[in-house]
């Protein structure tokens, strides 16, 4: 049973830094692409970050680009979101998703976690 957990959410002051994490369990990295995804209230759910297995290619969106970070460690099977420089429009809830790559580049991925509260704010 696939099933991924995210954890490392939190209330930080804009400028600031969190790591989210996504553990993995009921398959193995090598073989997904993990993304990371966001949904703000009263706004439509965007890809944020996504990383593919077999080659760890990484894709971000514009409005992350040069603060996010998104890696993976395959033998702890679990996909990290490293963001720097955080501002009051990133505060949403952070969900990861796998599938294929072009399931989650699509914004379809088939599995979902249960998602992390960022909140940025003074």
């Amino acid at each position: 049973q696939v099933q991924l957990v995210e954890s490392g959410g939190g209330l930080v002051q804009p400028g600031g830094s969190l790591r989210l994490s996504c553990a993995a369990s009921g398959f193995t990295l090598d073989y997904y692409a993990i993304g990371w995804f966001r949904q703000a209230p009263g706004k439509e759910r965007e890809g944020v970050s996504c990383i593919s297995t077999n080659y760890g290619s990484t894709y971000y969106a514009d409005s992350v680009k040069g603060r996010f970070t998104i890696s993976r460690d395959n033998a702890k099977n679990t996909v990290y979101l490293q963001m720097n420089s955080l501002k009051p429009e990133d505060t949403a809830v952070y969900y990861c998703a796998t599938d294929r790559l072009a399931e989650v580049l699509a914004g379809a991925p088939r599995y979902w976690g249960q998602g992390t509260q960022v909140t940025v704010s003074s």
